[in-house]
């Protein structure tokens, strides 16, 4: 174990599971070297997965114009229990999904373990934003800037 000022680093001999994380706290709070007020949470290293969303209105407002955004998209995940303990790793982005199309694909990052366990349990999930259903599917990174499908802009 290393400690400085960036943090502490552990370094085992073996690949840290979830159940190693509590001795590890354990001997963080027993360490008199160490203050444990100033520690945050622990994890364990985390990789990217990548979503999709269908079946969203890309105009969610009856009678309105006003374009689904990425904060829209944060608190529609807050608020449906499939998506606690998930975290995003980016902005959700939105783009609709034909030019003449009502509906929209949110795309999303997520940090997730190694395994990809967290996008295991949600891949073909469905959830209800208001009168829609919709559907989580796995997606491919997508490296660089977001680009619309339809107009490529």
């Amino acid at each position: 174990m290393r400690s400085d000022n960036t943090g502490i680093t552990v370094i085992t001999n073996k690949v840290a599971q979830q159940s190693d994380m509590s001795i590890i706290n354990q001997y963080i709070k027993n360490s008199n070297d160490i203050n444990s007020l100033q520690v945050e949470e622990l994890c364990l290293p985390k990789s990217k997965s990548y979503l999709k969303i269908i079946g969203i209105p890309y105009y969610p407002y009856a009678n309105s114009q006003e374009k689904l955004t990425s904060n829209d998209i944060e608190t529609i995940l807050k608020q449906n229990y499939i998506f606690n303990n998930i975290s995003l790793a980016s902005k959700p982005r939105v783009i609709k999904v034909f030019l003449k199309s009502d509906m929209a694909i949110v795309w999303l990052d997520i940090w997730d373990a190694q395994s990809g366990y967290n996008a295991k349990m949600l891949i073909n999930r469905c959830f209800n934003v208001g009168n829609y259903i919709a559907t989580i599917w796995g997606a491919n990174m997508n490296p660089g800037i977001s680009q619309c499908k339809n107009c490529w802009k």
